[in-house]
């Protein structure tokens, strides 16, 4: 009953917005839009985007995704108005099309949000009339309206850009703001909602309506970053970065991404020149990658007055007990010496041991030896993921060879025997038995 009333509550929203829209917008300039060239032209996405067109499996859907950005920005090079009228076509034509597809490894959502962020260029840079880009807006709303998955929900974020002037985004805050505030009323019921909320958000920023955005922020029945993140963007472009700054650490909840917030807080710092205050607060926790080198990547390239050394040392210190997994980052930034004693420190892959041992074998010999006689010691120490006598094989190859190049075969050989003879390596014997077929002595 309760979902049933949130859902009649916002058609009706939904109604008094369509009523107020169409009656200025709409018939004042459908037949303006009609008779524009892009009513000739043949995109060759269109057809492919038909309302349930692809599948189940998401692999083709963002092939066509892909394709049809591609055609567009082709398009925008020699003709930016036709390329924008296939933008929103494709906007209004992608969520239908993929209905089908499943969505659960985010894969084609991403895709979407991809093809969206390149698509809002376009339009936003468009040379267009007052008109055509009001027509724009309208149909870009119903897309956005009727997106049942959702796949184009972020077109909301950038609704304000979209408008492109401040008088047409105070325009669009006048028709959403009334649904907001009756969405976030103190006596609202459960599961009340409005499809609205980001774009009148949006609209307000940049309407330049900044004290009652903040104004309305206050009355949001859940402070989510979602919707505080346009409050810092407010205050931000009033001028007031510090109060910023303040408001996205304060106001945060248990459920808001702390990274997403520390980025936000980085940008803000880095954009008034304050760059060793934004890395001393933010820069770990903004900058996290996918893995440890994506991290330290990350952060190389936003501070660059930073030295690699400087960077790899605090990342270290902010991972304890972790030291092994900042190998490949310090290899990667050529502190050769520094990835060999962090691979001593802590546990570190065997098997990305051995890679660096040997690409590295013929051109830094004493580095690949190293490196090659950690892996050992961590795969005997019963490290590393489903290791093979053939991995075992190819590791203690690899460090011989090294130990060839570099003149000190037999001390190579030798050091690996007291490495075997340690009794607190667990998985010793199967390294050894290995290493003794190898040599002919097992």
């Amino acid at each position: 009953m309760e979902r049933d009333s949130a859902r009649s509550t916002d058609a009706a929203l939904g109604d008094r917005l369509l009523d107020r829209r169409y009656g200025r917008l709409v018939q004042l300039h459908a037949h303006q839009f009609a008779v524009t060239r892009s009513t000739a032209h043949e995109w060759e996405f269109a057809p492919r985007f038909r309302r349930n067109a692809f599948g189940w499996q998401s692999q083709a859907a963002i092939k066509r995704v892909r394709e049809a950005v591609t055609e567009i920005k082709a398009v925008a090079r020699k003709d930016p108005v036709l390329a924008a009228t296939g933008a929103v076509l494709f906007l209004e034509k992608v969520s239908p099309a993929l209905e089908q597809v499943d969505s659960s490894s985010g894969a084609i959502g991403t895709a979407v949000s991809n093809a969206v962020d390149a698509l809002v260029r376009i339009l936003v840079e468009a040379p267009v009339d007052d008109g055509t880009r009001d027509h724009w807006l309208e149909r870009l709303w119903d897309a956005h309206q009727n997106d049942a998955i959702p796949y184009i929900e972020c077109l909301a974020e950038y609704w304000g850009e979209l408008c492109v002037s401040p008088e047409r985004a105070g325009r669009w805050a006048d028709l959403l703001v009334d649904g907001l505030r009756t969405s976030w009323r103190p006596d609202r019921r459960p599961g009340d909602y409005f499809n609205g909320t980001t774009a009148c958000l949006s609209a307000l920023l940049h309407a330049g309506r900044h004290d009652e955005l903040l104004a309305l922020l206050d009355r949001a029945p859940h402070p989510l970053w979602h919707d505080r993140k346009w409050g810092v963007k407010a205050l931000v472009a009033a001028g007031r970065k510090a109060e910023a700054i303040r408001y996205a650490e304060d106001r945060r909840s248990r459920n808001d991404n702390p990274a997403v917030i520390a980025r936000a807080c980085e940008e803000i710092l880095l954009g008034s020149g304050l760059a060793d205050e934004a890395y001393a607060r933010y820069a770990i926790d903004a900058n996290q990658g996918s893995t440890f080198l994506a991290t330290y990547r990350s952060i190389a390239k936003k501070y660059p007055r930073k030295t690699p050394t400087e960077i790899l040392r605090d990342l270290v210190a902010s991972t304890p007990g972790q030291e092994g997994k900042w190998f490949t980052a310090a290899k990667d930034a050529g502190l050769f010496d520094e990835a060999i004693a962090l691979a001593a420190r802590t546990a570190c892959d065997p098997r990305t041991l051995t890679r660096a041992a040997r690409d590295f074998a013929a051109t830094r010999p004493g580095f690949a030896i190293e490196c090659g006689l950690s892996a050992l010691r961590w795969i005997a120490s019963g490290h590393g993921y489903e290791i093979t006598g053939a991995d075992i094989l190819t590791t203690y190859e690899i460090t011989l060879s090294a130990g060839a190049t570099a003149g000190n075969l037999a001390d190579v050989r030798a050091r690996i025997d007291r490495l075997l003879a340690d009794p607190s390596a667990t998985s010793r014997d199967l390294v050894r038995r290995i290493i003794g077929r190898a040599a002919g002595t097992a």
